[in-house]
């Protein structure tokens, strides 16, 4: 599944552009720029696979630095502060990645809106 099947092409272009700059990536605008503050948890899910390359069930710190990448190859890394902070707000139990099970998924859903 391509993350084009869920997010308009012209939405994860609208997101993108609007971070290109380092330090500029702000989460709760990116979510909702891109469409996903608007999606079922279902498509969220979906989404979240997306994210996580190595299929482990959790999003880590590494794969949440090359975040924009899913969106677009083209993309930038996050910075390492982007990754830092972005990684506090979804992981609520301090394990150091949000899961797609149980409440840190929840966290990641509310990370949205």
């Amino acid at each position: 599944m391509a993350i084009t099947d869920i997010l308009s092409t012209k939405d994860i272009e609208s997101a993108l552009s609007s971070c290109q700059a380092a330090d500029s990536f702000n989460y709760k605008s990116f979510f909702s720029t891109v469409g996903l503050s608007s999606k079922t948890p279902d498509q969220i899910k979906k989404v979240f696979g997306i994210l996580d390359q190595d299929k482990s069930g959790f999003i880590e710190e590494e794969e949440l630095q090359l975040f924009l990448k899913n969106f677009s190859s083209s993309a930038r890394v996050l910075t390492a502060a982007e990754t830092k902070a972005f990684l506090a707000a979804g992981d609520t139990d301090g394990d150091g990645k949000i899961g797609v099970e149980g409440q840190t998924f929840g966290n990641f859903i509310e990370l949205m809106f």
